[in-house]
């Protein structure tokens, strides 16, 4: 009698093979999933908010005015003075500590000019009164002619309320060198951080680097609201190559961070025409700068006589017609 055999299931050796590299290329899979993923994301987001305020701190309250040299200097204040330091000059709760509000503030596209001294420790200006200023390089997210109206016009928001006069050259060094660069730039000491973040620098009057703006080119330049508008930052850095320090007033066009206004109004406040005016004065014939001559008081004439005059407490009175 035939029996027929029962058919053999079970897997071969090299199926054995197979099937333990398949689970194991599986396992690595999911072995690398995992790492990729963090276990702890509070803990990752207070290592990126620690890093933020050290960068920050550093950048902006870790310098103060040196006054033996045209520059700054480091400072030794521990990181809780400095948060303090930075919550006050921004009106915020003064903690020391890094909350919500302060991390936002932090967050926010600024100028990279340290935040220190007031308009009543302006650094010194520059001692003469006619400046010469010059275009290096353009940036190609605006046409030539749009970038030098919006030079032009943020050099007029400070002539219209000083003596000073801005002059255009095209070749050799100005006072004020005007520049488009990203990250490291040249030989300039201070660097950008890429898109948003800091949007441009400038230097106080003075040799070499004095006066000089840069712009970081990884930002999106503009005319209007969108991105960033040339003419409001260029204004706002002009006023550190004339010399001013930051303002905590925040509709002050010296405040830190940037903030879009229509081009059509007149961007300073009256804490920027003080600050500046402090440093370079009033323009010339400016309205109410000299007071008009009086005009005398008209005389009464020879043809005029009194029936009477008498004295009383010590005045002279004239009487007529009665």
């Amino acid at each position: 009698m035939h029996m027929e055999q029962k058919a053999d299931c079970s897997p071969t050796r090299t199926e054995m093979k197979v099937r333990m590299k398949d689970l194991s290329l599986l396992l690595l899979m999911c072995a690398a999933v995992s790492n990729a993923l963090p276990v702890h994301p509070e803990k990752d987001n207070k290592e990126d908010d620690s890093k933020l305020v050290q960068d920050y701190l550093n950048k902006f309250y870790a310098v103060e005015p040196d006054p033996d040299q045209l520059g700054w200097k480091i400072n030794a204040e521990s990181t809780a003075e400095k948060l303090q330091k930075m919550q006050q000059f921004f009106g915020l709760k003064v903690t020391g500590k890094p909350d919500t509000e302060t991390l936002e503030m932090m967050k926010k596209p600024r100028c990279g000019v340290p935040d220190v001294g007031l308009y009543g420790v302006t650094l010194p200006g520059w001692k003469k009164k006619n400046l010469t200023y010059r275009i290096v390089n353009y940036t190609p997210d605006m046409s030539k002619e749009d970038v030098d109206k919006a030079i032009q016009k943020a050099f007029k928001v400070w002539s219209t309320v000083t003596p000073l006069v801005f002059t255009r050259i095209h070749e050799g060094i100005a006072d004020i060198m005007i520049a488009f660069g990203t990250k490291v730039h040249g030989r300039c000491p201070r660097y950008f951080d890429g898109p948003l973040g800091v949007l441009a620098h400038a230097f106080p009057p003075g040799n070499g680097f004095g006066g000089d703006v840069h712009f970081d080119e990884d930002e999106d330049w503009t005319t209007g609201s969108a991105g960033f508008n040339l003419f409001l930052v260029a204004a706002h850095e002009f006023g550190h190559a004339l010399g001013l320090s930051h303002s905590n007033d925040q509709r002050a066009l010296m405040f830190p961070n940037y903030a879009y206004i229509s081009p059509s109004e007149f961007p300073l406040s009256p804490d920027d025409i003080s600050g500046i005016q402090s440093i370079y004065g009033s323009p010339p014939n400016a309205p109410g700068k000299r007071p008009a001559n009086p005009t005398p008081p008209k005389t009464c004439g020879s043809q005029v006589s009194f029936d009477a005059v008498t004295t009383l407490r010590r005045e002279i009175i004239f009487l007529k017609g009665r």
